[in-house]
């Protein structure tokens, strides 16, 4: 594994960035003013750094191990050019949804690229309780167009393959194989709730029908290399930004170096499971027209993903077998793959390594409920999706069980 010639600092990162030719119009690097490091979650180093006249970047170098836990446990640092060419292979399918990438230093590990410093993260907005009418359907449609587009729908087939085999990331996707798919029911000792939980994640543990789930689930995420997925496409990676004056409502997806070529149904279903944990969350905060908002993201996303995808349909390289009917089988077993997947990254955000904040905010007393709720909601999901896949479904599902679970 290639290591870093340098780790950047705040005093080093204006140094780099007059090293770097193609940033020049974009920000002063002989002015600059302010250099900011921030966290982006779990994994790497970013820094916001701007000049004199309010010009900014963002420079982001991956680190050769996880952040959230430190040097004990090692990370690829291959995960930087997963995201670099992942964001151009989106950027050319949907550019309105992705931060522009001005800049990949393949020896330093670093990208450079547009600050979206005037959107926030989609999960912190939601828990604020503001309502960004429309970024749902937006998503759908960024899961749309890159799916069609990057699958062999939308690619020569020997391009496509060659695309899989360059996408391969085993580090990061052994990060979801056993965080999402294993830990929850089989222990390695990175899993946590609080006592009132502790029954509900034995039960869910115990629950051999659940765990028979997550290995199919498991199977067809390590097996299925439909399209290049975001692979951990949830409300955290995610910024919007609300209409003012002149300036349009945005959302965006970032941090996309889990991806690879993968089965579609999990980027969707990322994306519901979130939606549902935060209902969960205005549930237990008595915010039920909040929630039952919330719960109509789901179907928000579908209806935007599936329009989309049907509009590129008549684009489609080979309509010798590919045909209308095949469509609907296929757009039928994505929405079973998404309602699989969100059973999964429900339990796993609960019971697991890196919650969310949605649960882990609020009061002890009211965040029992609400995580029994989830748990329960994903087994109920796991089992259901077979006979009714949709959105609505789901979304009225669960919202029964967390009225029924929440506590006060």
């Amino acid at each position: 594994m290639t290591q870093h010639v340098e780790n950047l600092t705040p005093e080093t990162v204006g140094r780099y960035l007059a090293s770097v030719e193609t940033v020049g119009d974009l920000i002063d690097v002989e002015r600059i003013d302010t250099v900011e490091e921030i966290g982006d979650g779990n994994l790497n180093l970013v820094f916001i750094v701007t000049d004199l006249d309010g010009r900014s970047l963002v420079v982001k170098q991956a680190l050769p191990y996880v952040r959230l836990v430190g040097p004990e446990w090692p990370m690829t640092i291959e995960r930087i050019r997963h995201e670099a060419e992942s964001l151009r292979a989106y950027a050319a399918l949907s550019p309105e949804h992705v931060p522009t990438v001005h800049h990949y230093d393949e020896g330093e590990h670093v990208i450079v690229m547009e600050d979206l410093s005037d959107h926030q993260v989609w999960r912190h907005a939601m828990n604020a309780d503001e309502q960004h009418e429309g970024a749902a359907g937006d998503m759908g449609r960024f899961v749309a167009r890159v799916a069609f587009g990057t699958s062999v729908f939308g690619m020569h087939h020997q391009e496509q393959k060659h695309a899989v085999a360059r996408s391969i990331n085993p580090e990061l996707c052994e990060i979801t194989e056993d965080l999402v798919f294993t830990e929850p029911y089989v222990d390695a000792g990175r899993n946590e709730v609080i006592p009132a939980n502790e029954i509900d994640a034995r039960e869910l543990a115990e629950d051999a029908e659940m765990v028979a789930e997550m290995g199919a689930l498991k199977w067809r995420f390590m097996t299925c290399a439909q399209a290049l997925i975001h692979g951990d496409l949830h409300t955290g990676s995610v910024m919007v930004r609300a209409a003012d004056g002149d300036q349009p409502r945005s959302t965006k997806a970032f941090d996309s170096e889990f991806a690879f070529y993968g089965p579609i149904g999990f980027d969707l279903g990322a994306l519901w499971g979130n939606y549902l944990i935060a209902a969960a969350r205005a549930f237990a905060l008595g915010h039920d027209d909040r929630a039952a908002w919330t719960l109509g993201l789901l179907d928000e996303t579908w209806r935007a993903f599936d329009t989309e995808f049907r509009s590129r349909w008549p684009e489609r390289l080979d309509p010798r077998v590919y045909t209308d009917p095949m469509l609907e089988r296929f757009l039928a077993e994505l929405q079973v793959d998404a309602a699989g997947f969100a059973a999964a990254k429900m339990a796993r955000r609960i019971v697991g390594l890196a919650k969310n904040a949605d649960i882990e905010t609020l009061p002890e007393d009211l965040r029992e409920g609400a995580a029994r709720g989830v748990l329960r909601s994903a087994r109920r999901i796991a089992r259901e999706r077979h006979s009714d896949a949709s959105g609505t479904h789901l979304a009225e599902l669960t919202g029964q069980i967390l009225v029924e679970t929440r506590t006060t």
